[in-house]
């Protein structure tokens, strides 16, 4: 099994809403784990399983007092909590002042994220809501731990500028300073989910990864994810209806079938 990190370079194209639904569908058991150096989203979206909110206090706050005197991977479930429809979630950051008490543990969390797989009572993969990175994102520290980097992006030219910009930074940091076919080798490899209209998905794609490739940044287009703001309400618990028959989910199981495959991610 494996940790998975999602993530976005600027603006709010819905990454949450990406790890959210991922997660949904993903075909093994999973953990969603929001990481956001800025804070998480779910205590305000989303509703426990019993029916009432999320505890604030139990997530990656608890984890943090927990890490200082060393972690397992299998303690992360005791400060994960149950959404409605079963998911499991770590619940994020109150906000970004208490990603001080991280300082210096994102390597142990990222450790022990890729590792809850060898849990002899809990194994599972994580999907690891990064939120926005930067150059000095803490959250960037998860990466070298991951089977796979998926950066999501809004199909505007300035978002497709900054995804291959920011891409290409993670390149060079995760594999060096190899460029073009040689890069593409490289651990993690780096995805980019694209946000668009389903009607668009393979023109764009084509498009995106043309540019990908004439920039020699060792990414591609992993899948794409269907803009579908109705969808994002029914996954929150805010609007009522099929859920699983939305674009969001539907675009979301495409990605969970071809995605784990084509980067190696179960093994």
């Amino acid at each position: 099994m494996a940790l998975i990190a999602v993530a976005a370079d600027k603006g709010s194209p819905g990454v949450t809403t990406t790890a959210v639904a991922l997660a949904a569908v993903w075909p093994r058991r999973v953990l969603l784990a929001e990481t956001d150096p800025a804070g998480g989203d779910l205590v305000y979206r989303s509703r426990a399983a019993h029916g009432g909110v999320l505890d604030p206090n139990t997530g990656m706050l608890s984890l943090a007092a927990t890490a200082r005197r060393g972690l397992a991977a299998e303690q992360l479930w005791d400060h994960a909590q149950p959404l409605t429809g079963g998911l499991d979630v770590l619940v994020g950051l109150g906000a970004a002042e208490q990603a001080t008490g991280l300082a210096g543990l994102w390597p142990m969390l990222g450790q022990a994220f890729a590792t809850l797989e060898e849990s002899p009572n809990g194994a599972a993969d994580v999907i690891a809501d990064c939120g926005r990175i930067g150059a000095d994102s803490p959250a960037l520290e998860l990466f070298a731990h991951s089977a796979l980097v998926l950066l999501v992006a809004r199909t505007e030219p300035e978002h497709l500028a900054r995804v291959r910009d920011r891409a290409g930074a993670l390149s060079a940091k995760l594999h060096g300073s190899q460029r073009g076919a040689a890069a593409a080798l490289g651990h993690p490899p780096i995805g980019i989910l694209l946000v668009t209209d389903p009607g668009h998905s393979a023109r764009l794609s084509g498009q995106v990864n043309d540019m990908l490739v004439a920039s020699q940044i060792a990414a591609r287009v992993a899948g794409t994810v269907a803009h579908d703001p109705a969808g994002a309400e029914m996954l929150s618990g805010r609007r009522r209806g099929r859920l699983d028959k939305s674009l969001l989910i539907r675009s979301a199981r495409q990605i969970t079938a071809d995605v784990p495959q084509r980067y190696g991610v179960f093994r």
